[in-house]
């Protein structure tokens, strides 16, 4: 994504969104390498959205910096297009679910690129089984310090944010009772989950010295928290969500992180305490959002208390609504998340599909079908 600011601006003014698809074949659904597509886009001959991914089952858009909601909805239509087109254009269709529903790892090949290369030497295993995509957002902020200051005050409401992005129910051929199953298996490599509390930005340097010194990381490009300080743009990141099957969901997703970032910003800014809960406490909240997404009840890191998904997400909008009303976006979230709530989450509607079949290959087809219906809202 190319930066979303020239010079320093407030925090959230410019946002914009990374999408990672799984390649798939059009009559059978299942996950198909298409080498040919990695190296044209390796080369830029593809679309100047797309970028490759570690493996050659797997492509990557990004959108142009965006300022609002109805920009950014038509980026996203844009940017899925063009990687629908250069799908098609290789003889595969994208999937934009976070875990393919039936295929594994053992149907994928590394990307030939140095990069990629690099991370099967440090990585081993975790690498060439990376058969998880993702969805980052990310918020532009005007230095190091507001950035640190936002990760360390978003850690709390990372577990709402993931339960209603999740769209990974299945992994290799079955049904494994979470909702974002991605969740878990990103979780097995050693730079995942929410950070720990860090305080300022020479702390944040002091970490990444560190797990550089360590070997288990090159740079700070390596950090794979749940969000992180960009390494490249001035934003802050926010990694943790499963892909989103419908663009609606996607839009909902990047107007919460980016409210939050204005919010949690101005509360740094003002010289607000930052909450600290412990990170074991954390680290449960983030498994339960993932076990339950939006069906069952999430666990509050601050007050220890189960609460229902939906409640949990109607307290997020409450702490919320003031700024997105000033932003003139309450009633295009609001609007979202009753859409969300009616539809369920994709992990939702695939369980709903195995279900009534028994077909993966209609699981498959409904992901692609709902992923690749690009009218702008």
């Amino acid at each position: 994504m190319e930066s979303p600011v020239e010079r320093p601006v407030p925090a959230g003014s410019t946002f914009g969104v990374e999408e990672e698809f799984h390649l798939v074949d059009p009559e059978t659904y299942r996950l198909t390498r298409s080498p040919a597509l990695a190296e044209a886009v390796l080369r830029h001959e593809s679309g100047r959205h797309l970028h490759a991914e570690i493996t050659t089952t797997q492509l990557e858009s990004a959108t142009d910096v965006c300022r609002s909601l109805s920009e950014l909805r038509a980026e996203l239509v844009t940017t899925r297009a063009e990687a629908a087109g250069a799908a098609a254009r290789a003889g595969v269709r994208i999937l934009a679910a976070s875990t393919h529903p039936f295929d594994s790892w053992h149907d994928q090949d590394i990307t030939p690129a140095p990069r990629y290369e690099a991370m099967v030497d440090r990585w081993a295993g975790l690498a060439v089984q990376q058969d998880i995509v993702g969805c980052h957002v990310h918020v532009g902020v005007p230095d190091l310090e507001t950035a640190v200051a936002v990760l360390d005050r978003s850690r709390p409401y990372l577990p709402v944010l993931l339960a209603m992005t999740g769209s990974s129910p299945f992994h290799d051929g079955v049904d494994t009772g979470h909702a974002s199953y991605r969740t878990m298996w990103w979780s097995r490599w050693p730079t995942t989950g929410p950070p720990e509390y860090l305080g300022s930005a020479d702390r944040f340097r002091e970490v990444v010295d560190g797990l550089v010194a360590s070997g288990v990381i090159a740079d700070s490009s390596h950090l794979y928290w749940d969000l992180r300080p960009s390494s490249h743009l001035p934003t802050v990141e926010f990694r943790l969500a499963d892909v989103c099957t419908e663009v609606d969901d996607v839009v909902l997703h990047a107007a919460l992180v980016r409210s939050l970032v204005r919010v949690l910003a101005a509360r740094a800014e003002r010289g607000e305490p930052c909450p600290e809960p412990r990170p074991e406490l954390l680290r449960a909240a983030r498994w339960r959002a993932a076990r339950h997404g939006l069906e069952g009840h999430l666990f509050d890191a601050l007050t220890c208390e189960l609460v229902p998904a939906r409640v949990a997400v109607r307290r997020l909008l409450a702490e919320i609504e003031d700024d997105l009303r000033d932003h003139d976006e309450w009633s295009i979230v609001v609007e979202l998340v009753e859409r969300l709530f009616v539809r369920g989450t994709s992990a939702t509607r695939q369980r709903r599909t195995w279900q009534g079949t028994g077909d993966w290959r209609q699981v498959a087809a409904r992901i692609v079908r709902e992923g690749t219906a690009l009218e702008s809202g």
